[in-house]
């Protein structure tokens, strides 16, 4: 019988991609046997790096989140106002998120350097009682950091 190797690199749409080694087919009786090496790259998506980055916030720890964002980092509500930098991020969090904020995901959409989520957030005010919101938060990536948050949240009227 007759070796068949098969040589080819090929780009599989897994991850950030994958790629291939050679492929040999050895015939014998019965069957083919096939072997492929593959050798994965570990890069982690963006959307994954949110998602990491904001079990931080569920829990308080508005630090560890803060390491995910690029030093220059800009955060738009639409609106409302414009943070420009960590530190400003870092007061707004301190401001704002009297406990941990309780949030649901509904969608998450990855496109390149953009991650686009909506769902819910409920905040407690500062007079103690909670606030409810749908948002659409738009966030761009600058190698794997947070670099732009671009966010629209609508309150909820509950009495409705």
């Amino acid at each position: 019988m007759k070796k068949l190797t098969l040589t080819t690199s090929i780009l599989l749409l897994v991850g950030i991609g994958t790629i291939a080694q050679p492929v040999s087919y050895l015939p014998n009786q019965n069957s083919i046997t096939e072997s492929i090496h593959i050798q994965k790259q570990t890069k982690m998506k963006n959307a994954t790096i949110l998602h990491k980055a904001n079990e931080f916030v569920k829990k308080g720890d508005y630090e560890s989140f803060l390491a995910y964002c690029t030093q220059d980092t800009k955060w738009v509500f639409v609106g409302e106002r414009i943070l420009d930098g960590r530190d400003k991020v870092r007061d707004y969090m301190k401001e704002f998120y009297l406990e941990p904020p309780v949030f649901t995901v509904e969608n998450t959409i990855e496109d390149g350097s953009y991650v686009t989520v909506t769902g819910e957030i409920t905040l407690k005010a500062a007079n103690g009682t909670y606030n409810h919101y749908d948002y659409c938060d738009v966030w761009r990536f600058e190698n794997g950091k947070i670099a732009e948050l671009k966010a629209f949240v609508i309150e909820k009227n509950l009495d409705k």
